[in-house]
């Protein structure tokens, strides 16, 4: 880092490293500023599951899948209901296929494309994801070549706690406190807000997504609004702050994920009363809060060896295994007793599996696709729904550029990711598996690119 500091700070250690590593292939002097000294096992990015939509990519062309920028956007549009920042999401296309060739290609991330199932509200396969499907392992990589890289420096733990801005508007620095107290000030021209949502602050997720604020948390305890109260105080707009992820289908016992993938490829859930409430195939997202209205907000999922067997490759699903999370059972009786859950209701349910994934009656919840009527043994594992991360925030522009009311910028502030407004529109329907993780990924990429050009 030069004498005169930095030339871009990146706040925050988890998709915030994309803008590190691309803004010092293109020759800025780069520092993150990080506040968890345990970021690579705790933040968001860590957390996911790695699946980064690319549409149109190199691996979609391999396999035969027509897709383009314009398809994604369209799927957005109709999980969104037509709320999602359409602007927004066509930057956020449009970059989707560059941003996973790039990881692969100049970062030498391995990538391969997610074809086994599809998730919820994609017409196309173009989830792009890391082996074993975890993104700690997406982070390891991305935090090793920030070490590698000479133009970046990293402050850690350290929190931001302010921004400057300079007699014309513009960024000119920030304030960092440190573990012992000390708050150094830092010049910089570029500042990007990387630091995820409101997720850990109680009082806001109360204040924006009740629906969702008697579930567990599953994200940073570090996701406590800072950008938001941040950018806010220097004059900054704000959208879709009721926007979040949540999830349906957390262990209860090991707080791990267990996936959504044993609903799709042909799980169901189950409430305490042993009865399925919905289309579970709406998506994870939605889904969270129906499970958080049922009798103590907690349910089953129940599969079958054939679904395990295909589970196995996520690395998530695997340490739930692996925590004694799942029972097994040989008949409906046994699954019954090992699960506390009425035996009459819970074979009943069963029973109706098979004529609606291969008899002529309808789902009454109007589910529609079955891979296939659950055989013994089952596979059976307690739920609880959760909040994963917030989706909205400050609103930005095709450059990632935060803007203020008036819709112009706020110079050199940037956001990425749950700091920013997102494209998943209002509450946790308009989700789409991916949203978060290309939110991080792509705003951050695009940011490095704006203060490269600007600078």
């Amino acid at each position: 880092m030069s004498e005169d500091g930095p030339d871009l700070v990146v706040v925050g250690a988890g998709g915030g490293l994309v803008a590190a590593l691309r803004a010092a292939e293109r020759g800025l002097d780069v520092l993150v500023v990080e506040a968890s000294e345990h970021f690579k096992r705790g933040n968001n990015t860590a957390m996911s599951t790695a699946m980064i939509p690319g549409a149109g990519s190199r691996w979609q062309r391999e396999k035969g899948v027509e897709d383009s920028p314009q398809m994604f956007v369209d799927d957005v549009m109709r999980k969104t209901g037509g709320a999602a920042d359409r602007r927004l999401a066509m930057a956020l296309a449009n970059v989707s296929a560059p941003l996973v060739e790039w990881l692969a290609d100049h970062l030498k991330v391995r990538l391969d494309l997610v074809t086994d199932f599809s998730y919820p509200g994609h017409s196309q396969s173009r989830c792009h994801t890391v082996e074993g499907r975890h993104g700690a392992a997406l982070l390891d990589h991305l935090f090793r070549s920030v070490t590698d890289e000479p133009k970046i420096d990293t402050l850690i733990p350290a929190r931001l706690t302010d921004v400057s801005i300079d007699g014309h508007g513009a960024v000119n620095g920030v304030s960092v406190t440190m573990p012992n107290g000390k708050v150094e000030s830092i010049p910089a021209p570029a500042v990007l807000l990387a630091t995820n949502g409101y997720g850990a602050n109680s009082e806001l997720v109360s204040k924006y997504v009740p629906e969702i604020a008697t579930a567990r948390y599953h994200g940073s305890e570090y996701s406590a609004g800072d950008a938001l109260t941040i950018g806010q105080r220097l004059g900054a707009d704000s959208a879709f702050l009721d926007a979040y992820q949540g999830h349906a289908a957390l262990s209860k016992k090991a707080a791990t994920l267990v996936g959504w993938a044993t609903v799709m490829h042909g799980g169901v859930i189950l409430d305490l009363e042993g009865r399925r409430f919905g289309d579970e195939t709406c998506g994870y997202s939605e889904y969270a809060a129906l499970l958080a209205a049922r009798p103590q907000s907690e349910g089953w999922v129940v599969f079958d060896q054939h679904i395990y067997e295909k589970c196995l490759t996520f690395t998530d699903f695997r340490q739930t295994v692996d925590s004694g999370a799942a029972v097994w059972a040989e008949t409906a009786e046994d699954l019954a007793r090992v699960t506390g859950l009425p035996e009459s209701e819970l074979a009943g349910e069963l029973a109706a599996l098979e004529s609606y994934a291969h008899g002529p009656a309808a789902d009454p919840h109007g589910r529609k696709s079955f891979e296939h009527a659950l055989t013994a043994p089952y596979v059976a594992i307690k739920i609880v729904p959760a909040l994963f991360h917030t989706q909205g925030g400050l609103v930005v522009d095709q450059c990632a550029r935060v803007l203020k009311p008036n819709g112009l910028p706020i110079g050199g502030l940037f956001a990425s990711g749950g700091a920013a407004m997102g494209i998943s529109g209002h509450g946790a329907a308009g989700y789409l598996a991916g949203n978060g993780l290309l939110s991080a990924l792509g705003l951050a990429y695009l940011a490095a690119d704006a203060a490269a050009d600007s600078l």
